[in-house]
Order: C-alpha cells, then sequence, then structure tokens
C-alpha cells in the first residue's frame, strides 16, 4: 500500500523507487503482487501513472490508516524526524488565496494534499471519502463527520473603473448586466449570477469569461476584461488604490464557510482543526446568529 501511494503521488514507479530507496523493479514487483492479491489492476501505467477506481480507494485507505498510525505514534512516543502522514483536504480557491494557507503553515509534520473546488460542491468530496476534510458552505453535517461553523467570507462586485464606466454609466440594471462582460471562476461559480438577480430581481443570462484563478479574477477585473465577485480581502487594497470599484457599494454577498472533518480523522487532525478555526476567526465575519 506505501508502494501504490508513492507511485500515485510521484506520478511514476521510477519517482516511488526513489522516494522509497528501492529499485524500480521492485516497486514493480510489488504492485504486481497487490494487483494479483486483489485480483484489479490498481495502476494505469502512464505517464503519468494514474490510478485505477480501485487503486484510488486503495490509497485513501492507506493515506487514512497512516494518518492514524502517526497520530497514535505522536501520542505514545513522540520522535523528531518522524515520517510525514498526507492529509487531503478539499479547500475552496478563495479560502487559500485569503485566509486558509496559514492555517495549513501552522501545523508541522503533515503533507497536504488539497483538492480545490467550489464551496458548494466540496462536501460531496467528503461522502465519497476522497477527503478527510473539508472547507464548505454546507451546514448539515455530512454522514460520519462533525461540522464547525468557520464564519462567513465577504464578497463584492467589482470592476476597474473604466468598465464600469463604460458598461454601467446608466446604472448596474438589468439589461446593463446581461450585456457587460463578467467573470466566473468555473461553470459551478454562481456568486455574479446571484449577485446580480439579488439586485435586479431578475434572472440573468451573463456573458462571462471562465477564469479559474483566484489572483487572476482580481488581476482580470482590475485589467477591465470584466467585473466578477471578489473576496473583500483579497480586493481591499485595489479599492483603496482606485484600482478597482464597487459596482454597487454596500450591495455584497457573504458565503457561509464551515469546518468538515471525518469522525475517524478527526483526532489525527485536531491540530489542523485547531489552526483552521484561529484563522478564521482572525479573518473572516463572525458567523450569522442562528
Amino acid at each position: 500500500l506505501e508502494t501504490l501511494s508513492a507511485v500515485i503521488r510521484g506520478g511514476s514507479f521510477e519517482a516511488a523507487a526513489r522516494a522509497l530507496h528501492v529499485s524500480a523493479p521492485a516497486v514493480s514487483q510489488r504492485i504486481r503482487a497487490l494487483e494479483d492479491r486483489m485480483g484489479a489492476a490498481l495502476v494505469r501505467r502512464g505517464p503519468p501513472a494514474e490510478p485505477t477506481e480501485a487503486g484510488r480507494r486503495l490509497v485513501r485507505h492507506a493515506e487514512q490508516v497512516a494518518l492514524l498510525e502517526r497520530a497514535l505514534d505522536r501520542s505514545l512516543a513522540p520522535v523528531a524526524g518522524e515520517d510525514l502522514a498526507v492529509a487531503r483536504l478539499a479547500v475552496n480557491a478563495d479560502s487559500l488565496a485569503t485566509w486558509a494557507l496559514p492555517a495549513l503553515a501552522a501545523v508541522p509534520g503533515l503533507l497536504f494534499d488539497v483538492v480545490i473546488d467550489d464551496q458548494d460542491h466540496s462536501a460531496a468530496l467528503l461522502r465519497r471519502g476522497e477527503v478527510q476534510a473539508a472547507v464548505t458552505a454546507q451546514a448539515a453535517p455530512v454522514a460520519g463527520c462533525d461540522c464547525v461553523a468557520l464564519g462567513r467570507l465577504g464578497y463584492v462586485a467589482t470592476a476597474s473603473p473604466a468598465f464600469a464606466a463604460r458598461w454601467f454609466a446608466d446604472g448596474v440594471t438589468a439589461a446593463a448586466l446581461a450585456a457587460a462582460p463578467a467573470l466566473v471562476f468555473s461553470p459551478r461559480d454562481r456568486l455574479q449570477a446571484d449577485w446580480a438577480r439579488a439586485v435586479t430581481g431578475t434572472r440573468i443570462a451573463l456573458r462571462a469569461h471562465h477564469l479559474a484563478s483566484s489572483h487572476g479574477f482580481v488581476a482580470a477585473a482590475r485589467l477591465g476584461l470584466g467585473w466578477g465577485m471578489n473576496p473583500r480581502p483579497l480586493v481591499a487594497g485595489a479599492l483603496a488604490r482606485g484600482a478597482l470599484v464597487e459596482l454597487l457599494p454596500g450591495r455584497s454577498l457573504e458565503t457561509p464557510l464551515y469546518w468538515q472533518v471525518s469522525r475517524i480523522s478527526a483526532a489525527a487532525l485536531a491540530p489542523l482543526t485547531r489552526a483552521i478555526r484561529r484563522e478564521a476567526r482572525a479573518r473572516l465575519l463572525p458567523p450569522a446568529a442562528d
């Protein structure tokens, strides 16, 4: 299982051999033996080497066990130079860009495998067992998970001054929003459409650029490519300098965020949970009152 995980992490049998300090033929023999035992192919031999569905399930199991073993070792006899366990997380791009990375940096001894997914969809990764914890917009705990409210990430509709003057000279109307190019992170990104509907009362089919980068999103708005919903912490400086303007000051959207962690991994990930909650308290708006 350790060899299988190394092959998938490294993308090749040769990379796994270097990581495990064995020969590439030894890696190949171990994988063949595991495939014979399981009665199924586990690796698509690339490049890059990729897991089959059965291989992916085994890798998730191996990483889960390694995380639990590390937590047990630390509780019984903490030692320097211990092996690093892998924690697989789902975090939305805007959280990574604004507040979550310092939390990861505050937890030594783990290798983070971060899956970037929209906060409205990351809970599905937990449900399928593909990650051990996730930042999500879902308040209801996923089965087998603990859930804590982190706070709210505020978004503002922003554009360059020239873009706003060109496309919204007569105000932020439904017609103007239908005509002006918008910025959309991905097909799953509903922030722009939700804001447009909230301020106009109309469902609008937006013309949009697709740009899956939080920092690129800000740069594109600043360069006049389109308007978009940006996290306020990420654009505070640009708004203060006048490089960006709010289309409708005071009309923001706030996305509630929650930390959901598998109960099986909760003890092993307790230091990460504490760091996530600490950074969220410092950087996000407080959770909404029930």
